[in-house]
């Protein structure tokens, strides 16, 4: 007879996905993430990771009612396989990356982002905040909590409790530390996530205007998501009000920020990662910057115009980190608002991208909309999704309809058409999670921007 199974495969994969964990913790009859599941999940990381000679886990949550829960029965998973748990409570997902880097640990981020509260998950990652993705972990965790952890009979683990966030936040100041000689006024919409943790530690001797600092997981003024324009809106308005120079919004766990000009305008993440190369080139000449393939082609003008070397990349971050890593690379910026930093660890952080920025705009005298200015030189359409049943028919039947218009045709990650005589450029991708796909398109104008996405939209949603 052969040994019953813990789980289906279904129910594992429902929430395993390509970097991390994340699945429905409510309705507890719907849930895909539970108690008993993230306890065998810890087991099971935990015996990878001692196979591997690690000892210890650093095990940190953000401030979903959920979270506290789960990262105890995942720390109790972890020491029933003989590891040891630091406890970090509290974290922003960065946090438990300088944790990893500093503590030279593997790590584990209870947080599901910028999802909507009834969802929660794990980020994982081994000593040195190197990412765990599906070819590096995932797949091994997944046929473990499917047929179980192998037993172990060893001493049980312990548990320590470690409070970093004074430490992360003096490292991050030391890393780019902030022109005295102008004193901003810093708008930030911590969208009651963990940057309401983190931004007092980091920016506290600054003139901070907090909106919706209160830790509450329940979301009750808008989703965590500042991708989004609705989710936005609040922190545009909160800007002008408060004669702000800059406005700041971070996603659940603050490991994205997207930036607000003094107008109340949303500065495009791809002119964010441009400023961040431009001061890493002139600080490291002939540096690797990594760019993913929906960053506007304005970020490679630049670095090639300073001198540096451009790696273009698929999205993820699981992808971005390993590209840093390989092309020692000292600086990546995607088009979601990722920002990855050599001297963080290889890792992303939304807030060593915001002290960046200020510290721009800081070292001179001119609004944040004019400093920008440089750097937005194309038009763009944003990420347009679109449910299909078959992804692959829709972007074949794209391609062939431009054959005739098309410069080129890349497959980095889905197809990236470049139109013959122009600069305009239109990505289609498919989603890693879920029956979507994703078009961008940019363009030197606003109406050829228009056009091609009025175009793809008409085929994809044929």
């Amino acid at each position: 007879m052969s040994e019953p199974l813990k789980r289906s495969r279904e129910a594992v994969t429902q929430a395993v996905k390509a970097y991390d964990i994340r699945g429905l913790v409510e309705p507890a009859d719907k849930a895909t993430v539970d108690r008993d599941f993230v306890f065998d999940a810890g087991a099971a990381f935990a015996s990878i990771l001692r196979e591997e000679g690690e000892k210890t886990v650093a095990v940190g949550h953000d401030m979903r009612p959920s979270s506290p829960e789960l990262a105890t029965a995942f720390a109790d998973g972890v020491t029933s396989q003989g590891l040891d748990v630091v406890a970090l409570g509290l974290t922003s997902t960065d946090q438990l990356y300088f944790a990893a880097g500093t503590l030279g640990c593997a790590g584990a981020m209870f947080t599901a982002s910028h999802n909507p509260a009834q969802y929660n998950g794990i980020k994982l990652c081994r000593a040195g905040a190197t990412p765990v993705s599906q070819e590096s972990g995932l797949a091994e965790i997944t046929q473990m909590l499917i047929h179980g952890a192998p037993a172990f009979d060893g001493p049980t683990g312990t548990v320590k409790e470690d409070d970093i966030l004074d430490d992360y936040a003096s490292f991050l100041r030391e890393l780019v530390p902030l022109p005295e000689d102008r004193k901003l006024v810093i708008a930030v919409d911590a969208a009651n996530g963990m940057a309401g943790h983190t931004v007092p530690a980091v920016l506290g001797d600054q003139d901070v205007r907090p909106l919706y600092f209160e830790l509450d997981g329940t979301f009750p003024n808008h989703e965590a998501n500042p991708l989004e324009p609705e989710n936005l809106r609040d922190l545009q308005g909160f800007v002008v009000k408060q004669g702000a120079d800059i406005g700041l919004a971070f996603d659940g766990d603050a490991d994205r920020c997207f930036v607000v000009d003094e107008k109340g305008d949303p500065v495009s993440p791809s002119a964010i990662t441009a400023l961040v190369a431009e001061r890493t080139l002139e600080d490291n000449p002939g540096a690797t910057i990594i760019y993913n393939a929906i960053t506007s082609q304005a970020v490679p003008e630049l670095i090639e115009a300073k001198g540096g070397q451009g790696v273009r990349t698929r999205v993820g971050h699981s992808y971005i980190k390993a590209q840093m890593a390989e092309k020692g690379a000292l600086f990546g910026g995607e088009h979601s608002a990722h920002y990855y930093f050599a001297d963080f660890f290889n890792a992303d952080s939304g807030m060593v991208a915001a002290l960046h920025v200020l510290a721009a705009l800081a070292e001179q005298n001119k609004p944040l909309s004019e400093l920008m200015a440089q750097y937005n030189r194309y038009a763009a359409s944003g990420e347009i999704n679109s449910e299909v049943a078959d992804q692959q028919a829709k972007m074949d039947a794209v391609v062939e309809a431009f054959a005739d218009r098309t410069e080129s045709v890349d497959t980095l990650d889905g197809v990236t058409v470049s139109l013959a005589g122009s600069k305009t450029w239109f990505n289609v991708r498919a989603s890693n999670t879920e029956p979507l796909l994703r078009l961008n398109v940019e363009a030197e104008t606003q109406a050829e921007v228009d056009a091609v996405v009025d175009e793809v939209l008409g085929i994809i949603r044929s």
